[in-house]
């Protein structure tokens, strides 16, 4: 007869405690609730960086985020993305997403477009470092909805720029 012992994460934790030893998460360990997740990143856009605003590639730096939820729809008004360094995006304008749906978030300038799935941050600089970064989504209120760490080295096996995380 084998004697089977559940052990609680309040436990293992009393436990870890007890013992004196820390335990370091990384920043993308934590599942947060939130049915909007960053599905991927473009972080390194195809060709030469050019931050032009006329004739530049930002825009083919993008943040893909989804609605991961299978009921209930999600208005992206006064969700905000930052990175490592501070700079930031807040989503000014409704833009729904259905449950499953999903939306470019694309540097440069362009025109917003929900039959396109694409909000621009009408800013023509890049925004995702090329060798390391990180990606914070808030939600309205402040708190976290999702955030993922990347290196070039670690996370771009196949060299094109392009990272997926929730699939």
């Amino acid at each position: 007869m084998r004697i089977h012992r559940v052990v609680t994460a309040a436990a293992a934790s009393a436990a870890v405690g007890a013992l004196g030893l820390a335990v370091a998460a990384p920043v993308q360990a934590a599942e947060y609730s939130s049915a909007l997740k960053v599905k991927g990143i473009q972080y390194d856009a195809p060709g030469r960086d050019s931050n032009k605003c006329s004739g530049g590639n930002t825009k083919n730096e993008y943040l893909a985020i989804k609605n991961y939820s299978k009921t209930s729809k999600v208005n992206l008004k006064g969700y905000v993305v930052k990175d490592a360094a501070g700079n930031k995006f807040t989503f000014k304008n409704s833009h729904t997403l259905e449950p499953g749906d999903y939306v470019y978030l694309r540097g440069g300038k362009g025109t917003d477009s929900d039959a396109k799935n694409v909000v621009y941050r009408q800013n023509c600089n890049f925004m995702w470092n090329n060798d390391k970064d990180t990606i914070y989504l808030y939600k309205p209120g402040g708190s976290r909805a999702d955030v993922h760490s990347y290196t070039k080295a670690a996370n771009d096996k196949d060299g094109n720029g392009y990272i997926t995380y929730h699939g």
